[in-house]
């Protein structure tokens, strides 16, 4: 008898981006906001006292879901905290989703979906992008699903992309079950789909204090949804999900948004100044909307040749050996000294190849 069960044993985990011990390696392979968090956070750190530790912590981050609903102008009781936005898509699966059922999620996207509906042993419909050019749009299979779960990274990761509201609405007006809306990095972007959480009882979205808040070593995210579903969401989670310290450091972040949208300011800007460097190298690239750039190297190099040079001059970026990813480079946008480096050795590397 097997010790685990068969989809498991046949199933390949998740693979995260490499995390190198040497603080000297430019690291822009894993959309890590380049800017600390907000001072409020560390001193919310510095504070958290013995007796604090020594309790559990609040099962339901009160504190941050009081400060996150004033901020985006919602009640507490839409906002449900997890450990990281990993763990929110871990009860929507585990929620909504049983053997056989249906699981859409678009392709290239976040990895870690198919590694989740295989733990369900859900049947997997992927939606291939359409990419003509420099432009991602939406197939039009996504109109007309029946499925459990959909799952859209908006602003899209891999690539950067951004689906306007009206296209989200015309999807959740359509679909039968749970659309789950990954708004990872929705704080580099010009909008949201809240409104469409307002409007419709089947919506999540998917927040996280990694990327926009520099808070990735904490793990701590969020879902916004109406009350009656994030009720369900509630009865499969774990006890005490977020700890002490990172529920007084993520309500401290959220609470300075004018820190925090200082930084994303910085970030833009870099953003369109290396966008505009590597087109200028021949690389090809959307307009992105996040904390990083996908792009795609000139037709005489190697995407994975050039990722391997990159990481010998100590400059990490991403490299997907996938099905239409193999000829781009996934690059986050760093500090401006950062940046600069990687355009330095890039100039130089594409000059020599």
């Amino acid at each position: 008898m097997p010790l685990v069960r068969e989809n498991i044993i046949q199933m390949a985990g998740y693979v995260p981006g490499e995390q190198p011990g040497d603080i000297s390696v430019i690291k822009l392979n894993t959309n890590e906001n380049p800017y600390p968090p907000s001072p409020r956070a560390l001193e919310a750190v510095q504070q958290i006292t013995a007796e604090q530790l020594r309790r559990y912590p609040s099962p339901d981050a009160r504190m941050f879901r009081e400060a996150a609903a004033n901020v985006h102008g919602i009640s507490s009781d839409m906002i449900l905290c997890t450990n990281g936005g990993d763990e929110l898509l871990s009860l929507v699966f585990r929620a909504c989703v049983s053997h056989d059922d249906p699981v859409a999620f678009l392709d290239p996207s976040y990895s870690l979906y198919p590694v989740l509906g295989a733990m369900q042993d859900a049947k997997k419909i992927i939606l291939p992008y359409r990419i003509n050019g420099t432009q991602w749009e939406f197939p039009p299979e996504i109109f007309k699903l029946n499925a459990k779960l959909l799952l859209i990274v908006n602003p899209n990761a891999p690539s950067g992309t951004l689906a306007d509201l009206s296209t989200l609405d015309r999807v959740i007006r359509s679909f039968p079950g749970v659309v789950l809306v990954d708004e990872a990095y929705v704080d580099f972007a010009p909008t949201s789909a809240l409104p469409l959480v307002r409007k419709y009882a089947n919506v999540i979205l998917l927040r996280s204090m990694s990327k926009g808040y520099g808070l990735a070593g904490m793990r701590f995210g969020y879902g916004i949804a109406q009350p009656s579903l994030l009720a369900q969401l509630h009865k499969v989670r774990d006890s005490y999900p977020c700890d002490a310290v990172a529920i007084a450091a993520a309500t401290a972040a959220i609470t300075d948004q004018a820190y925090a949208g200082a930084t994303w300011e910085k970030i833009k800007y870099q953003r369109s100044h290396i966008s505009a460097a590597l087109r200028s190298m021949g690389f090809t690239l959307p307009d992105s909307y996040s904390n990083f750039v996908l792009a795609q190297v000139p037709a005489h190099l190697q995407a994975g040749e050039l990722y391997q040079r990159l990481k010998t001059a100590n400059i990490l970026v991403r490299y997907f050996n996938l099905p239409g990813l193999t000829d781009k480079l996934r690059i986050t946008v760093g500090t401006a000294e950062q940046n600069a480096a990687l355009l330095t050795a890039l100039k130089t590397l594409t000059a020599a190849a």
